[in-house]
């Protein structure tokens, strides 16, 4: 999908108030679907200097902003690299995909070292997160009738499988048709038309929602994904912190 994207995004890393290690898209763009009037979804990680991390004033571990240049909405936020990798400690869908997301807006060597450990941070327990999320997604849906939430649930709960079955990690909706009811490449190209339409009816959606759920739940059971992240993973992120701190 990068050719909906805006061609300035890769100078926005550079005017932020901290060094960015990277900035990658997330959000629809990322899920396969992103409508002409989407905004940009901009994620990734700063690295605050020990000045503001040892003394008395510390700085920020989360920065966000959300603005629009040339008629694009973007929102960015952004981890400081420690804050970071605790949350990919603690089987956190949300920032695994950030850093595998291949929609690469501002790369490092600190960047690349985080995807080289990304796997040893895998678990069984990061469907507990994607099985959360579709639940919320399927009440939104359930409350608003938009085909964006719907698209979410269906969009988590096939990453979630993928994962599971597979050990890697697939946010694009678009290569997870297997995993989902026949009419998903027609709720794709609806999404795509309209950001916030009403989602066409769909009478099996909640026995088809059912049956990925109790899949994604039995997938869990049966993973051969590790119950936590590996010891060396954790050594080796808490290394990377201080030698990026220091360095």
């Amino acid at each position: 999908m990068t050719e909906t994207l805006p061609g300035w995004l890769s100078a926005i890393p550079g005017e932020q108030p901290q060094p960015v290690a990277f900035a990658t898209v997330s959000g629809a763009h990322l899920y396969g679907f992103p409508s002409a009037d989407s905004d940009v979804d901009l994620r990734g990680v700063h690295v605050l200097p020990p000045d503001l991390v040892a003394g008395l004033r510390t700085g920020p571990e989360t920065l966000e902003r959300t603005w629009t240049r040339d008629g694009v909405e973007v929102d960015l936020v952004t981890h400081d690299l420690a804050k970071f990798c605790r949350l990919l400690l603690r089987r956190n869908g949300y920032v695994l995909e950030q850093l595998l997301s291949p929609l690469v807006v501002t790369s490092s060597p600190v960047h690349e070292e985080l995807v080289a450990l990304a796997p040893g941070c895998l678990t069984r327990h990061h469907a507990r997160h994607y099985l959360g999320f579709a639940r919320t997604q399927w009440r939104l849906h359930g409350r608003t009738g938009e085909l964006k939430p719907l698209l979410y649930t269906f969009r988590v709960l096939a990453t979630g499988l993928h994962l599971m079955r597979t050990g890697a990690l697939e946010a694009d909706l678009t290569r997870l048709y297997a995993y989902g009811p026949p009419y998903l490449p027609d709720l794709v190209a609806a999404k795509r038309e309209a950001e916030h339409g009403a989602a066409p009816p769909v009478p099996t959606a909640g026995d088809d929602v059912a049956r990925m759920t109790a899949g994604l739940e039995a997938a869990c059971e049966a993973s051969a994904l590790p119950e936590a992240a590996a010891t060396t993973a954790h050594d080796a992120l808490h290394d990377l912190v201080v030698r990026t701190r220091l360095g």
